[in-house]
């Protein structure tokens, strides 16, 4: 369901998208002054969770909300272990910030429910019994939709039910907002939704958040299609795929006599540099535009034998998120946790070697591996196409297939690997990982690869459609909507 609201408060303006118009608003630090209107009637924010967006949105509003007369509560169990983070982040008992979550969420007037998504599974009961009428649930995610759904279940009715979710992990959300504080602009796009609006001012809400949050950009979405878009995302090329890509092509490369630390390079240095770099600046055709003719050839071999055994897994995963299995899964999982937490999964050779390269990385120069740039990019495409099929918006597409993975997640793993990337994202993000990433990686290993050691043709169709495709023509103005800074990820 998505409900048609006005906004009186933030400009949208109109966007082409190749052959499709569509709406955003843009942020920035003028528009703080705003958010007491956009708030209006909302005398307390409840931010539920300290997890992985609990601390960036919190503190990221409390900043935004300076001198306004709304506070920022954060609600927590009993003896959380939380509690102490959020203490040193100035969220206190004393000062009346920090509380009980059912008694935040009772006194609050616009509730954050930012808790891990398996949880949210087992309590949204007493969260919908607890909050007060007219009050609003806020989200940063469509999990608990996808749980209502499969349950054949509805949100309350006296509630306003709005999303706003950031294109990046909690640090990231913080972080570009802290250095925004220098250069205006500088923040995480979010996607905004309303799904239920009893009182006509949901979505000056939801575009307050999304401004106090310091996005740059809101696009405009369904919480159902943001929750499809988001479980599966990460499953595939953001999180999942990328994973299983580095992984089988670090084994295909030593395999074939390169050394370890050069098989590295030629993996995660190069997709989370050059690759993400120029994607990031000027989309994808220009990876292939900046090879030369016999690269272009390996890229374009890598292409054709990875886009089919890539696209097979994507479209059975969006199958399972659509269908509500993967919500399941990823509640079954939860439950599975006191027995068999999530285990390690920067333990194999490739990480180790990548620790002792980070540590000393020197001023190496790293190039497009040609291969990796195909296989890389026939999994990116491969995903775009089916969120195409499956009609998503183009914003959503190029956010979750493309911006979110080269501006916001990559980084991440340049930094300090693979694990450092993964588990800075929610629990839900990080099973799904770990769940797919075996997927592609044997996919690859056993129908790509081998059709490339087989002197692989090159399938002109396929290579004149990613040639000519919609996405290329989309990420041109999606370019001019990213953050004015890149990220600078610290400890």
């Amino acid at each position: 369901m998505s409900v048609e609201t006005i906004t009186s408060i933030f400009e949208e303006e109109t966007f082409t998208l190749a052959d499709k118009q569509e709406k955003f608003v843009r942020g920035g630090r003028h528009l703080l002054p705003k958010l007491n209107e956009a708030f209006k009637g909302i005398k307390q924010i409840g931010v539920i969770g300290w997890s992985s967006q609990g601390p960036a949105q919190a503190q990221n509003l409390r900043d935004s909300l300076e001198g306004v007369d709304i506070k920022v509560k954060i609600g927590l169990r009993e003896n959380s272990s939380s509690i102490p983070s959020a203490e040193s982040a100035g969220f206190t008992k004393a000062s009346g910030t920090l509380g009980e979550m059912y008694e935040v969420i009772a006194e609050s007037d616009l509730i954050l429910l930012l808790i891990a998504d398996g949880a949210q599974a087992k309590v949204y009961k007493k969260v919908f019994e607890t909050m007060k009428d007219g009050a609003t649930l806020g989200l940063s995610h469509g999990f608990l939709l996808g749980v209502l759904n499969s349950k054949g279940e509805k949100f309350p009715t006296n509630i306003n039910v709005i999303g706003v979710c950031p294109k990046g992990m909690g640090p990231s959300v913080r972080r570009l907002y802290v250095q925004g504080k220098e250069v205006n602009g500088a923040g995480i796009n979010c996607s905004a939704a309303v799904h239920q609006d009893i009182n006509g001012n949901a979505k000056n809400i939801a575009l307050g958040w999304a401004v106090g949050l310091g996005a740059p950009f809101t696009f405009f979405t369904t919480l159902e299609m943001e929750y499809r878009s988001d479980i599966f995302g990460e499953r595939c090329i953001l999180l999942g795929g990328v994973h299983g890509i580095v992984e089988s092509l670090y084994r295909k490369y030593t395999s074939e006599g390169i050394s370890k630390e050069d098989a590295y390079t030629n993996t995660v240095e190069t997709i989370t540099g050059p690759i993400s770099k120029i994607i990031s600046r000027e989309g994808l055709l220009e990876v292939y535009n900046k090879l030369s003719g016999s690269e272009k050839e390996e890229f374009e071999k890598a292409y054709s034998a990875s886009y089919g055994p890539s696209f097979d897994i994507i479209l059975e995963c969006y199958d399972e998120v659509s269908s509500t299995n993967e919500i399941t899964s990823v509640v079954l999982a939860n439950e599975r946790h006191s027995r068999f937490p999530m285990g390690k999964i920067d333990a194999t050779e490739m990480w180790k070697v990548g620790e002792k390269l980070r540590a000393d990385k020197g001023d190496k120069v790293v190039k497009i591996n040609p291969t990796t740039a195909g296989v890389y990019l026939a999994m990116m495409v491969a995903q775009i196409d089916v969120l195409t099929e499956k009609g998503h918006v183009y914003s959503e597409i190029a956010n979750e297939s493309i911006i979110e993975c080269v501006d916001s997640l990559n980084p991440y793993m340049a930094f300090k690997g693979i694990a450092h990337m993964i588990d800075n994202c929610s629990t839900t993000a990080r099973l799904g990982a770990r769940k797919w990433a075996p997927r592609f990686d044997y996919n690859l290993a056993q129908q790509a690869y081998p059709e490339l050691e087989a002197k692989g043709k090159i399938n002109k169709e396929l290579i004149d459609a990613f040639k000519s495709h919609k996405i290329h023509e989309i990420m041109k103005v999606c370019c001019e909507l990213r953050p004015s800074v890149d990220i600078a990820v610290v400890d």
